[in-house]
């Protein structure tokens, strides 16, 4: 297997911080007898930090029984978490790779250039630092999984009337996962991904796409790069392109900014470069309260906060951007505490424009 690189060492919050900021006032049954024997239970079963969160979850599946729902929903309620729980558990030993997901048609042949520029972008990817998640079928699924390797991939398979089956580089691996409903597998897709690349496809591709932009658009999900890769010659993704320009940017429906979120191209160096320049300095973010704290690898000089502060200002509610050390609330990531730090009180969405901020934090170090 190649040499992995552009290790991550924190627990993904795919969020940007908004798991961590979550209430911490839990639940109770409304029985202090009960929830003193969940809580005893709990702590028999030696669920550790999380053990609030744990009884939260049992007095959660207590109330909905006694809400007497339909045997149908409870059923989907508690594969769902069954599936989660699974995915948790394969993707855990893995938490410090860098990991790229790739959507593409299932109905792409091996023939196809489409096929060929998967393999090699996958290859290449894999080269660069990052494992592949795909959905583990055929088309572009099989040809992302033929290039990153069996070592190098997950794949996240989703029963289907039809039978998909996994395709034979991921098939009987403990990286594959079965999925029955697509929001848990398209969970796990933006959940544990570093980037996203979308090769052509129909309609479950523009669906896992669309998501995802959506996701980042309005601020549910972390900024990632996200490429539209076609293969030398191919005008799928402009073709799509022009129908966002004339019937989504045109009517205003989307902004200019928006365009920032992902980047169209046939050359694989570019695609590659557009994923693996995103981590040159940028690391992460997360939000403390009210304020955005980015974590970066190099540290910010004064020429350097200056032209942020002239340049990006637009993007703060109020005040300027700083330098910072760890805050006392990032406790809870210690790996993190030694990376320089960025805040400052952002406006929420704008997720175009703080995406250029994150490319300009890049080429600034490079």
């Amino acid at each position: 297997m190649s040499k992995r690189r552009n290790l991550r060492k924190d627990p993904r919050d795919f969020t940007g911080g908004g798991i961590f900021g979550l209430p911490t006032q839990f639940g109770t049954t409304g029985d202090s007898r009960i929830d003193e024997r969940i809580k005893a239970l709990v702590d028999e079963w030696a669920c550790d930090a999380s053990s609030e969160l744990i009884q939260e979850l049992i007095v959660t599946a207590l109330k909905m029984g006694r809400d007497c729902p339909p045997e149908g929903d409870l059923k989907l309620y508690n594969r769902a978490l069954k599936e989660m729980r699974k995915s948790s558990r394969v993707f855990a030993p893995f938490v410090e790779e860098r990991k790229l997901s790739i959507f593409g048609s299932a109905r792409t042949k091996p023939e196809e250039p489409e096929f060929q520029a998967a393999i090699d972008f996958a290859r290449r990817m894999l080269d660069a630092g990052f494992m592949s998640i795909t959905g583990a079928g055929p088309g572009i699924m099989e040809a992302a999984q033929e290039g990153s390797g069996r070592d190098g991939s997950f794949g996240l398979n989703i029963k289907l009337p039809f039978e998909q089956g996994a395709n034979q580089h991921i098939h009987g691996d403990e990286k594959l996962i079965d999925f029955n409903y697509f929001f848990t597998r398209k969970l796990a897709f933006v959940k544990e991904s570093d980037a996203i690349a979308a090769f052509p496809g129909g309609f479950g591709t523009m669906d896992e796409l669309f998501e995802v932009l959506t996701l980042i658009q309005t601020g549910k999900a972390q900024v990632v790069p996200v490429v539209l890769v076609d293969a030398k010659g191919g005008t799928y993704w402009k073709t799509w392109m022009q129908f966002v320009n004339d019937h989504l940017l045109r009517l205003g429906l989307i902004s200019e900014e928006d365009f920032h979120l992902f980047k169209i191209t046939s050359d694989l160096d570019e695609a590659i470069f557009e994923i693996t320049n995103f981590y040159q300095n940028f690391h992460s973010y997360r939000y403390v309260k009210h304020k955005l704290v980015m974590r970066l690898q190099k540290p910010v000089d004064d020429a350097m906060l200056a032209k942020l502060n002239k340049d990006y200002i637009d993007l703060l509610e109020e005040g300027e951007f700083e330098t910072c050390e760890a805050l006392p609330e990032e406790g809870d990531e210690p790996h993190l505490a030694g990376l320089p730090r960025l805040i400052c009180v952002k406006k929420r969405g704008l997720a175009g424009r703080f995406r250029q901020l994150i490319d300009f934090m890049n080429s600034a170090s490079s």
